[in-house]
């Protein structure tokens, strides 16, 4: 298969872990017999410094001429900690998902049994997580009017959704449970806000034609409590663009770090992938940043495409690295591997799982890479 895929590293760690994801797929070309071809584009503060704009226009046409798009991290603190800055990293991330219709955001959440003792959560409350978050993405109160009044003192940013909105979304969530264990989630605050009560409407007409499924509903607070109380019982949650941008960072402490969970964005005709967490910018450079996120990211944007065999073999190539202990000091503070290291490391099982099932336990101790 020939594809093309658009690499919009940005900004801080953005590119570093980028890079990790980049040699995952060469490795799937090579073992695979496939072909990919790579178009670098410029997006957030990196693209605001070099160009005035967060999203050029080159960068989306890059976008919507590639067969999916490969991100990395936006945000630069010059910009986050000037609350007057009128052009800012996140304005090119909002638009390039308005842009490319990206509607849903699919983020899997699962323990790895290696790292288990690497969350902050007892055991047995995270033995056997492995639920999947479906986010609204181009709706709510993200994308809402924002109004802010002539003196400066009083704001307001719109929450608005359609039924059209909610149901695409919905079905989505409701086919990706058919093939899991079965059970949907709905999160909400249907108590207090309107949209919220046409969120559980349109979901519960929806949840009628799916049978097999058990819908059932949590609002916003109470989900948060649970998805520290007991994680386990979620299996597919469905839930707006605000509410789940806040849950799934939440859900990823779960795991052990931030930087083990990925995302796909897709839309009708588009689909982007993604690490979930940020540009880290005091990372940058560092050889630190956990790239294992955007290698899954790598591995998701396979799938999506069809090429489930060639996404296992990178999600195996994870969980060898994992098992050996060849990870980031996020995972364990007394690693002595870096980025690249890691990110050669699972690249290089893919093409070879035979040697790296069967490790120098000495060259790991001393941090030697056995890489060609």
């Amino acid at each position: 298969m020939n594809l093309k895929i658009a690499l919009l590293g940005g900004d801080g760690i953005g590119p570093e872990v980028l890079a990790q994801a980049v040699k995952c797929l060469q490795s799937v070309e090579v073992t695979f017999n496939h072909h990919f071809t790579f178009s670098p584009a410029l997006v957030g503060a990196t693209a605001i410094d070099q160009t005035g704009n967060p999203l050029p226009d080159e960068t989306l046409e890059i976008c919507k001429n590639s067969d999916a798009v490969l991100f990395g991290a936006i945000g630069d603190p010059k910009y986050d900690n000037d609350p007057n800055a009128k052009v800012r990293p996140e304005q090119g991330l909002l638009r390039l998902r308005k842009e490319l219709g990206l509607f849903s955001n699919v983020r899997p959440v699962r323990v790895y049994p290696s790292l288990i003792d690497r969350s902050p959560l007892k055991k047995e409350i995270i033995s056997g997580v492995d639920f999947t978050i479906y986010r609204e993405l181009t709706g709510g109160i993200y994308f809402g009017e924002k109004k802010l009044n002539e003196k400066g003192t009083i704001a307001s940013d719109l929450c608005e959704y359609s039924e059209k909105e909610i149901s695409r979304i919905a079905h989505l969530a409701f086919k990706a449970a058919k093939n899991r264990r079965k059970k949907v989630t709905l999160i909400d605050k249907a108590n207090v806000l309107e949209t919220s009560r046409l969120w559980r409407k349109v979901v519960t007409r929806i949840g009628e034609s799916y049978p097999e499924i058990e819908l059932d509903f949590l609002f916003v607070d109470n989900a948060a409590m649970q998805m520290i109380l007991n994680p386990a019982q979620f299996d597919v949650i469905l839930t707006n663009n605000m509410f789940g941008d806040i849950i799934s960072d939440e859900a990823s402490v779960i795991t052990g770090s931030i930087g083990l969970l990925a995302s796909a964005s897709v839309g009708t005709d588009f689909a982007m992938f993604e690490p979930i967490h940020g540009s880290y910018p005091q990372a940058t450079g560092l050889d630190i940043a956990n790239p294992i996120a955007a290698i899954l990211s790598a591995a998701m944007l396979l799938e999506h495409r069809g090429l489930n065999e060639e996404a296992q073999a990178i999600y195996m190539a994870v969980e060898n690295a994992i098992v050996n202990n060849v990870i980031t000091s996020d995972l364990n503070p007394d690693s002595r591997f870096g980025t690249d290291y890691v990110g050669n490391y699972i690249a290089n099982s893919i093409v070879d799982t035979d040697e790296y099932l069967h490790l120098n336990d000495e060259n790991i101790g001393l941090g030697k890479s056995t890489i060609i």
